[in-house]
């Protein structure tokens, strides 16, 4: 690949990468495939009806890794793709997407990203998906990603879904329906400032005996930004869930948290927390006592918030 300064810069942001990376990978910028690779155990497929690629885990496969990035730097683009994530039996793989959108134009630009996960049964995944807008255009970033995970039993799903800074308009939606055994952990973390606005709607289904949900976002709202986290856990059978909404609010911004728990059998189990708040002053005073300015302090408490 011959990659631009900003594609690369995008790429480290996202996805960690400042390589080709290891194993199966797709590449995408600007609506392009710009490099695709398959392995022995997980072949990605381009889709013949619609923009976007499947990606087939083979039972038994461990230890493997699948790359999925996607970098727009053209001003104005918009369009939506459509991943679908297929983990045999058995198997343990990470999985590493995210989008970064540098716009240094007049247009929006817009990626809608579909995700759909097949686990299979006693199979394990960590999925890691970062957001992150750059450039110095008034055309907006805006980013719209679409979860879906169906989980068979006794597999568990490990997601990390992040926003780091610069997306001014985002809706989440992220759906999950877990067998008997199945254990789902989300972590979000959500930054907005300026007049940013994200929204992030969870609905979480627990259809089977000994299924579990743990799902904890953290979110800081700066400047004149707003956040709103709708959390709704389903519990239909001897089943353990639990929401966690934990932010900090800054400036002008705001924060509407709508926790939703709904039991359908006498052994669901379904809690949720939550607490908005200001930073503390005594945090802010330890560390400016160690030579921080106010700015600086309230930096590293925010860093360490959503670390």
């Amino acid at each position: 690949m011959d990659l631009s300064k900003v594609q690369k810069f995008l790429l480290k942001e996202i996805a960690d990468m400042s390589d080709i990376p290891q194993g199966a990978y797709n590449i995408r910028s600007d609506s392009q495939s710009i490099a695709r690779q398959s392995t022995d155990n997980i072949d990605i497929i381009p889709k013949e009806n619609a923009s976007g690629i499947d990606i087939f885990i083979k039972p038994g496969t461990k230890g493997e890794s699948v790359h999925i990035p996607v970098v727009m730097t053209q001003s104005g683009l918009k369009e939506t793709v459509y991943n679908d994530f297929y983990i045999g039996e058995n198997a343990d793989v990470e999985i590493v997407a995210g989008c970064g959108i540098d716009n240094c134009g007049h247009g929006d630009s817009e990626h809608d990203g579909v995700h759909r996960f097949f686990v299979g049964k006693n199979s394990k995944i960590r999925y890691v998906e970062k957001h992150f807008g750059s450039g110095s255009g008034d055309g907006k970033r805006i980013l719209n990603p679409v979860t879906e995970v169906y989980m068979e039993e006794d597999s568990y799903a490990d997601m990390e879904m992040v926003q780091i800074k610069g997306v001014d308009d985002t809706t989440r939606t992220t759906t999950a329906d877990l067998k008997s055994g199945a254990k789902l952990v989300v972590r979000e973390r959500l930054m907005t400032h300026n007049d940013q606005q994200a929204f992030s709607v969870y609905t979480i289904n627990l259809n089977g005996d000994d299924s579990s949900a743990d799902v904890v976002s953290r979110g800081v709202a700066r400047d004149d930004s707003y956040q709103k986290l709708d959390m709704k856990i389903v519990g239909n059978a001897s089943c353990k869930g639990h929401t966690e909404c934990d932010s900090i609010i800054m400036d002008n911004g705001k924060i509407l948290a709508v926790p939703a728990l709904e039991a359908n059998n006498v052994n669901a189990s379904l809690v949720h927390e939550a607490a908005i708040g200001k930073i503390a002053g005594e945090q802010l005073i330890k560390l400016m006592t160690l030579g921080l300015t106010e700015a600086e302090a309230e930096e590293q408490i925010i860093n360490g918030f959503l670390s």
